[in-house]
This record gives C-alpha cells, sequence and structure tokens, in this order.
C-alpha cells in the first residue's frame, strides 16, 4: 500500500512499506520519517528545503539540475524505487533546469509534475497508466487551474490531485474547486491519498 501524505504548496510525502520519498520539502507538517529518497524538481526556494527532512544513513537527495540538460532526462534507482526525470517548464521554470519525476513504487506510478505549464510531453504519459498526477494550478508561476484541467485530461491518471495553488499559502480551496478532472482527488495540508 503507497499512501501520498500531502504537506501543503508544492511538498509531499510518499510512503512505502519499504521506502519513503518527500518530493519538493518545503512547507507543512510531516518531516518525521527518514527517507530513502528526496526529490527536489527545481532549485527554487520554495522547493529546496532539503534541511527539513531526516535522511536514512543511505539516502538519497535526487535534483533536477542534475538530471537533465534540457534534451536528456536521467533515471535512477534506489531502495526499490524507480525515479525517471521528465520534462517541467515554462516562462518562469527553464526547460535544462526543472524537472517532473515519474515516481515507481511497490507497483503504483506518481507523477511529479513539479512547476510546469503543459508540456509537449505529457500526451506520452497517457501511456504510463499512472496511478497518480500530481499537478501545479497557481496560475502564477505554473499553469492555472483550466489549463491543469486540460492537462490532467492528456495525461489521464487515475487520481489527480492539484497543488501549489496559492503563492505563499498552504492551499487554496478557491483554486481547487476551479480544477476539474476525471479521478479528481482534493488533499488539503496534513490529509492523505492511499494508492
Amino acid at each position: 500500500m503507497v499512501k501520498i501524505l500531502y504537506q501543503g504548496h508544492g511538498s509531499y510525502r510518499i510512503d512505502g512499506a519499504a521506502a519513503t520519498v518527500y518530493v519538493d520539502p518545503f512547507a507543512g507538517e510531516g518531516y518525521d520519517r527518514a527517507a530513502d529518497l528526496v526529490l527536489v524538481t527545481h532549485e527554487h526556494y520554495d522547493h529546496t528545503r532539503v534541511d527539513l527532512v531526516p535522511l536514512k544513513e543511505d539516502g538519497r537527495v535526487l535534483r533536477g539540475k542534475d538530471m537533465t540538460d534540457g534534451v536528456r532526462y536521467a533515471s535512477a534507482e534506489h531502495a526499490g524505487v524507480k525515479v525517471r526525470a521528465v520534462p517541467a517548464y515554462n516562462r518562469n521554470h527553464p526547460r535544462g533546469e526543472c524537472v517532473g519525476f515519474i515516481v515507481e513504487t511497490e507497483g503504483k506510478k506518481i507523477y511529479a509534475a513539479g512547476d510546469t505549464s503543459t508540456t509537449d510531453y505529457m500526451p506520452a504519459l497517457k501511456d504510463e497508466r499512472l496511478d497518480c498526477a500530481l499537478l501545479p494550478t497557481d496560475g502564477v508561476y505554473n499553469m492555472d487551474a483550466e489549463e491543469a484541467s486540460s492537462a490532467a485530461a492528456l495525461i489521464g491518471a487515475k487520481a489527480v490531485v492539484p497543488i501549489h495553488t496559492k503563492p505563499g499559502a498552504l492551499f487554496s480551496d478557491e483554486v481547487a474547486a476551479r480544477f476539474h478532472a476525471e479521478g479528481k482527488r482534493v488533499l488539503r495540508p496534513g490529509e492523505t491519498l492511499t494508492l
């Protein structure tokens, strides 16, 4: 069983029986479990508080800037978790510095979109048969809720969670309400989704 704990803003934790993965640590609570992996999609301050996360002795931090040059995208495997970087970009997030991640753990595939707008890679994600996609929806630094709804249709994940809903806030119910997608799941900070 895999659970996603939404911590707020763009931060969440993926817990499986064998491994714990944090994505873009910065906001909220729930930094009490030691991490096997910490994934940083890009180096903006609101995604890089790796110091909040206790790492296991053999824990690893994977940074988006080290996973792509904007053309090629790297993969890694650690503690039974497979991670593959994929494109993430918009006017605020250059291709060569930002990534999304496909995280595979215990038979589940999770798309951690990072900070992005719709990308030319998203239609290919439908073939991944994703169990969950977490999409930014703030409309300031990323796509807005309406564009994210269209992106969700391209991606076709079983569950789709709106995150990064409002700059400077953990979460916005108003923005989440404007997001419409098949499989929509709204998580407020501190809530979990079981896959």
